[in-house]
């Protein structure tokens, strides 16, 4: 099986493992139609159970859910049954635009975890902040579209891409009012360019028109 199940404040037994990859197969491999892989952590927190899953797909997109419940077999079926809710929508979407299952380009960008800074604390010096944890965070290759089907698929709040057309760094993320920004770094020159041909279009029809209208008035006189 090529689901890694882990534990965090908590012994995953032989039992709950073998459950959590059987269920997660079963959840699975029905639409995408070969065995998943990924990733899922159980943790115990404040008397409850979490279940975390992580699962690999295509051009780097990865399916993520999650399912909290008093018993640790409950939050795995929630965490489940998000998962099939999340994958009925990447088929449907795959069958309306005809994406293939290509490997995109992927590189590696560092990721840093900074402490943040209480109120009680003394102030310390902002220009050095305090890095707790680092890591490499994979920025892959895609359309802008599969970018918001990433963040359709996962908890994250947003997804940094490198995007497919033009090559730059961009970023999607969820609006508080529930709409999708995206910033590119590329827009803001093409789309001066863009307003200053509209502009110059404009200048020019103006001047057209006068044109007529002055030789009219010329010729009254």
């Amino acid at each position: 099986m090529a689901i890694q199940v882990t534990g965090k404040n908590l012994d995953v037994g032989d039992a709950l493992r073998s459950y959590v990859q059987e269920r997660i197969a079963h959840s699975v491999e029905k639409f995408i139609g070969r065995e998943p892989t990924g990733h899922v952590r159980i943790e115990k927190e404040h008397g409850d159970f979490r279940t975390n899953c992580t699962i690999h797909l295509w051009q780097g997109m990865s399916l993520e859910a999650h399912g909290v419940a008093s018993d640790a077999y409950q939050s795995a079926d929630r965490a489940c049954e998000r998962l099939e809710k999340r994958i009925r929508r990447y088929k449907a979407r795959l069958k309306r635009h005809g994406a293939g299952e290509t490997p995109r380009k992927q590189t590696e960008a560092a990721s840093y975890v900074i402490q943040a800074s209480r109120e009680e604390q003394e102030e310390r010096d902002e220009d050095n902040p305090i890095i707790i944890a680092e890591a490499t965070t994979p920025v892959h290759e895609m359309a802008v579209a599969d970018a918001v089907m990433q963040m359709d698929l996962s908890d994250r709040p947003f997804i940094l891409f490198r995007n497919a057309s033009h090559g730059e760094i961009n970023v999607v993320y969820r609006r508080e009012d529930g709409n999708i920004g995206w910033i590119d770094p590329a827009m803001p020159s093409r789309a001066m360019r863009g307003t200053a041909v509209r502009e110059k279009s404009a200048r020019s029809s103006k001047v057209a028109e006068a044109r007529p209208q002055a030789r009219k008035a010329r010729g009254q006189r």
